[in-house]
């Protein structure tokens, strides 16, 4: 790596998501950084964008050592969409998106504004890598592996794919090491369900998540390495760009 890069960092849990500070810290080391998050928490939203109305920006002081932090009044997509068009100065290198607060694996990708963020940036003629780990659980190996992972993953742009990392929620002695090209697992992890209640016109829904077991999950696949103590490390093709 010659030259110092210009680094964009977005994500789709906001922009005070501890996930976010923690990946602008290892983006800080690798190049100049700029945040655009969006202003509150915005996940499950892929790669929707906001196409009538007003977008806020708002210029933030934040805890990294950053070019410029912005909070988005709109979607993951939104802000790198307004980030390069508009705000920065010059064109990112590549966008770092995450780290999510949740695995980005198997059908869930289709869902993720994590994702969606990254594929944004690859509308826009910019490589980028989703970055996502346990919702809840043990962080010490993205805390290990997030900076030396970042670093080779920029030397090996894509075209017309994302790279998509997940990290698993197992200590450093349970760790089993990096699984790549990992395939995708044919599933959801968080498997939607629906709690009815009967009204006068109609019901209500409220829904939760039951997750995958790990025994069910296919062998090899991104959600099998994570829950086995793997780091996955796979490609997800933008389906207009593969």
């Amino acid at each position: 790596m010659n030259k110092r890069l210009n680094i964009l960092v977005a994500n789709d849990d906001g922009i005070a998501s501890p996930g976010l500070l923690r990946l602008v810290n290892a983006a800080a080391r690798l190049g100049d950084v700029w945040v655009a998050a969006p202003a509150g928490q915005c996940s499950g939203m892929s790669q929707k964008i906001t196409i009538a109305g007003e977008i806020s920006v708002e210029k933030r002081n934040f805890p990294a050592d950053v070019k410029a932090a912005y909070a988005i009044g709109g979607t993951p997509a939104d802000c790198v969409k307004t980030a390069i068009k508009s705000l920065l100065p010059v064109k990112p290198d590549v966008v770092f998106s995450g780290i999510n607060s949740g695995f980005n694996t198997g059908f869930d990708i289709a869902y993720s504004g994590t994702v969606g963020a990254a594929m944004e940036a690859l509308l826009n003629g910019v490589p980028a890598i989703a970055f996502s780990e346990t919702h809840v659980g043990c962080r010490e190996v993205t805390d290990m592996f997030l900076y030396e992972i970042a670093r080779e993953l920029i030397q090996r742009p894509l075209a017309g794919e994302i790279w998509n990392v997940n990290f698993p929620d197992c200590t450093l002695n349970e760790y089993r090491g990096i699984l790549r090209d990992v395939k995708i697992e044919p599933h959801c992890f968080f498997d939607n369900i629906y709690n009815r209640v009967e009204t006068e016109n109609g019901c209500t829904l409220s829904p939760s998540a039951k997750l995958l077991a790990a025994e069910n999950a296919a062998e090899g696949s991104d959600l099998w390495a994570v829950l086995h103590g793997y780091i996955a490390i796979g490609r997800v093709k933008n389906m207009l760009l593969g």
